[in-house]
């Protein structure tokens, strides 16, 4: 049996990369990678209502529809918040990008929930804004889309160019790049 020489943690450390820094994704990559997270979800939104009106045995649009809206928004918190510790979403894999706190360290469960709460700033003050107008629906997207692009260029104006709904929960951001494929193993002789 041969003994395996101990390192110093200090010749360790010196060989050790320095760590990455933590940059934010452009302004573009974090909107494409929004867009592509409402088309993902519109699987999942779908599937919940599904479910919920089979479980609920639901005949009529209309009918439990403050139950449907109140299930939709439980199944986005539980998707939000599970795939929000893990760092990731189906969306932010493909373009990228890793949700971390401001050290870079994976986010809790409780922070990635304050998260999906507070990221409801995107729709909320429009909505509720344009509530008491009677408003067709064409009308309502244009000027909820306006506050949306008002609300990601107002990201120009945090200094690490994060959103704000991630500056007051306490996460941010960051892009990740891709792990180069693996090198070709050679054939067994």
């Amino acid at each position: 049996m041969t003994a395996v020489p101990e390192t110093s943690s200090a010749s360790s450390a010196a060989t050790d990369p320095a760590p990455l820094p933590l940059l934010t994704p452009s302004l573009k990559r974090r909107m494409a990678c929004w867009l592509y997270e409402g088309l993902l979800l519109f699987g999942v939104v779908f599937i919940s209502g599904y479910l919920f009106s089979t479980l609920s045995q639901t005949r009529h649009g209309l009918d439990n529809r403050h139950g449907l809206q109140a299930f939709v928004f439980l199944i986005l918190a539980i998707y939000f918040t599970w795939f929000g510790h893990k760092g990731q979403t189906l969306a932010m894999k493909t373009w990228h990008i890793r949700l971390v706190d401001p050290s870079g360290a994976p986010v809790s469960q409780a922070r990635a929930l304050w998260r999906f709460v507070l990221s409801w700033v995107w729709f909320l003050p429009p909505l509720a804004v344009l509530a008491p107008f009677d408003l067709s629906g064409a009308e309502t997207l244009v000027l909820s889309s306006g506050w949306i692009a008002i609300w990601a260029i107002a990201s120009r104006f945090q200094p690490q160019g994060q959103f704000w709904h991630d500056v007051w929960a306490g996460t941010r951001l960051i892009s990740v790049k891709p792990l180069p494929p693996a090198p070709p193993t050679p054939p067994a002789e």
